[in-house]
């Protein structure tokens, strides 16, 4: 063996070998105090450690901000238990092989606890050592060690759920991977403390019961010792043994008591960083408080027979800290308002010496929600309002039907509309509002109803229905006779619903859409990665997406629309013209969404000779739609109107079913004018499906 090398290599790492010896020292230590006889002068430096660690440990807990900086704190409650039940072996062999040779056999901290602490008086110092004894054990100890155990058990129960909120947080965006970490960190080193504090009071509670065992043997052995082994009578034996035994015992249970309180101060504060001292001020620095209990404390002072001194002079210090502490809030608060003050100022200098630059232009909301100044408690959560999570599931709604995910609502207050109104904007341009009134319901008449009812009549903002706003305890009524109750919350949210669903197109714009690749490509990289912009540019796929949008056409399947994008992109630029492509590969879709799973379609046609002349009508022209001839699309209009009407009657779906030319041409042409009524080209029927001719247009 190469021991130069062994050598060196000691010599290179002694630092680190010398970085955890702290603590088997200390265990060492303790089994030499409990194999080997201490001199006395040994005995008094330990004994002062161990009640200067004891002072140590608890202003940590008191000054510490919060339980978890304190985290070693069990481990260091284990350990000081230790010695101290050490040093109470050592000096106990000490004051049984000594003691009879007088009061500092044991050393000169016995002695001093022995004579000068309790007066030389051992009964006293027998009642006083008691009186340790049980306000250690029985108070604090046993309160500390309920707190313990209800902390573990709850910190435990909790940690699930707060395991859950942490990931809910991190899926939401709202923290980062690495914060989500910390955080977890965190939560389970909160759990193993408050476990580890739940056993280590039992230190603490076997320590006060150690204490009073170890005090009727020592004083048992004393006597035996002293009487039977040196001679000594039984007063002077039990004088000389039963003082060093209470000596040794309050030295070993002053530093148990400091030990006690600390952990009761750990267990007894929340997990959150504040300082003891401040919470104690703030807290119980109450004014009002402070003169009540000084005005009691002056009143029993003047009651004959009472220690008027104590009492009047306490009632006037309380009196005066009530004084002292309005006084200084008051010039906290005038400090505070002389600073927002002057930063108002400051700020209105800033803002008027700095130069206008981009910050100020202020981007459009895409899609906004103002209200009158009596609304505001419809979006305010803490008076209960629910609009806000109205709106959230409504979002929720449409992004799953739609395909995309729709933009957040802007809401803000707006001094300029009436207490009562609302108003929604779609890309800064105002698109509907309506007035509430917030607290009632309104009862909206859904086209037969068994009678009238009592309230203010007004229209159905979102559908144009008939409707009348009623008390809540109208609601029962309301409903007896067929009326539709809502809140004024869901006619806000329907409002928007129905807003935002009639323009979709307008939601979605390149980021959306390049979102939409985004997430097409982890699960099909070889279908997006030849479109754009290989194929189409992503203001084509854009503009095609936004045409199926706009004809009630959902895009939830996108692989099935970049894949006839693929196809037919080489052929044509046309968005149009890719649009009727897209829309023949999601016919299934769109007729699934039109009648369900019925076989048979029912459609409206238009008349052989009608749609001929509208093909006519539109090659002539050459422009979509503007060759139609006034009259011929007042009367158009008019036929479709009432055939749909029609279907609405007997509950059916409205389809109006022409040719691949005149869809997009019509389909526009009834959006506005017609709602609901859907228009699909002959090459969109599934081959599964049937068509059941209802009307015919121009016949």
């Amino acid at each position: 063996m190469d021991f130069k090398a062994v050598l060196q290599g000691f010599n290179e790492n002694k630092k680190d070998y010398a970085k955890g010896v702290g603590t088997p020292l200390l265990v060492l230590a303790a089994l030499g105090m409990v194999i080997l006889p201490l001199p006395p002068f040994l005995l008094d430096i330990l004994f002062s450690f161990n009640i200067a660690l004891a002072l140590v440990v608890l202003l940590v807990t008191v000054y510490t901000m919060k339980p978890l900086e304190f985290g070693m704190f069990p481990a260091v409650l284990l350990i000081a238990t230790i010695m101290r039940l050490a040093l109470n072996v050592a000096s106990t062999r000490v004051v049984l092989l000594e003691g009879h040779n007088g009061g500092d056999a044991a050393g000169k901290v016995i002695e001093a606890f022995g004579s000068v602490v309790i007066g030389g008086n051992y009964a006293v110092g027998l009642v006083v050592f008691l009186i340790l004894i049980i306000i250690n054990f029985v108070v604090i100890t046993k309160g500390a060690g309920r707190i313990s155990e209800v902390s573990a058990r709850f910190t435990l129960d909790a940690m699930p759920g707060k395991q859950m909120a942490i990931d809910a947080d991190l899926n939401a965006g709202f923290i980062s991977a690495d914060e989500a970490r910390k955080r977890r960190d965190e939560v389970t080193r909160e759990a193993d403390f408050y476990g580890s504090m739940d056993g280590a009071s039992k230190f603490v509670k076997g320590d006060a019961i150690a204490g009073i065992v170890i005090l009727a043997i020592n004083i048992i052995g004393g006597l035996f010792v002293g009487m039977i082994q040196h001679d000594l009578s039984f007063s002077r034996a039990m004088e000389v043994y039963t003082l060093l035994t209470i000596g040794d015992g309050l030295v070993a249970q002053l530093p148990s008591l400091l030990l006690s309180i600390g952990t009761a101060i750990v267990v007894t504060r929340q997990n959150e960083s504040h300082n003891m001292g401040e919470q104690f001020k703030t807290q119980l620095g109450n004014e009002k408080s402070l003169y009540i209990a000084a005005g009691i404390l002056i009143t029993m002072g003047l009651v004959p027979g009472m220690p008027h001194i104590a009492f009047l002079s306490l009632g006037a210090l309380l009196g005066y800290l009530a004084y002292y502490t309005q006084q200084q809030k008051a010039k906290a608060d005038e400090e505070q308002a002389q600073q927002e003050a002057k930063g108002g100022d400051v700020a209105a200098k800033q803002q008027d010496q700095k130069e206008l630059g981009w910050d100020d232009v202020q981007p459009v909301d895409v899609i906004g929600l103002e209200v009158g100044y009596r609304l505001i408690p419809l979006v305010d959560q803490a008076q209960g309002g629910e609009l806000l999570s109205r709106i959230k599931g409504v979002r929720k709604k449409l992004s799953q039907e739609l395909g995309f995910l729709v933009p957040p609502v802007h809401i803000r207050d707006n001094l300029e509309l009436d207490p009562n109104e609302y108003r929604i904007t779609l890309m800064g341009v105002g698109s509907g509002n309506g007035e509430l009134k917030h607290g009632d319901e309104l009862a909206i008449n859904p086209g037969q109803v068994f009678g009238p009812i009592n309230g203010v009549a007004t229209t159905d903002p979102a559908f144009g229905l008939e409707a009348v706003w009623i008390k809540p305890e109208q609601k029962d009524e309301a409903h007896s006779l067929g009326y539709t109750v809502v809140d004024a919350a869901t006619v806000v949210a329907t409002h928007i619903s129905q807003l935002l669903t009639n323009n979709a197109s307008l939601l979605l714009g390149h980021e959306e859409v390049q979102n939409l690749l985004d997430m097409l490509a982890k699960s099909h990289p070889r279908l997006v990665e030849g479109l754009v912009p290989d194929i189409l540019p992503l203001t084509t796929v854009v503009k095609v997406l936004q045409n199926l949008l706009n004809e009630g056409v959902a895009i939830r399947d996108m692989r099935s629309i970049v894949q006839t994008l693929v196809e037919y992109g080489p052929r044509s630029q046309d968005p149009d013209v890719l649009t009727s492509a897209v829309r023949i590969s999601l016919r299934r879709l769109i007729v699934q969404d039109a009648v369900g799973g019925a076989d048979e379609i029912p459609v409206i046609t238009l008349a052989p000779e009608l749609e001929q002349m509208l093909h006519q009508s539109l090659q002539n022209a050459g422009d979509e739609g503007a060759g139609i001839e006034p009259g011929l699309a007042e009367r158009l209009q008019a036929s479709l109107r009432e055939a749909h009407q029609t279907q609405e009657m007997l509950g059916d779906p409205s389809i109006l079913l022409t040719s691949g030319m005149l869809r997009s041409v019509l389909s526009r042409f009834v959006k506005h004018t017609i709602p609901g009524l859907r228009v699909m080209s002959y090459q969109e029927v599934p081959d599964e499906r049937q068509i059941k001719i209802v009307s015919s247009v121009g016949q």
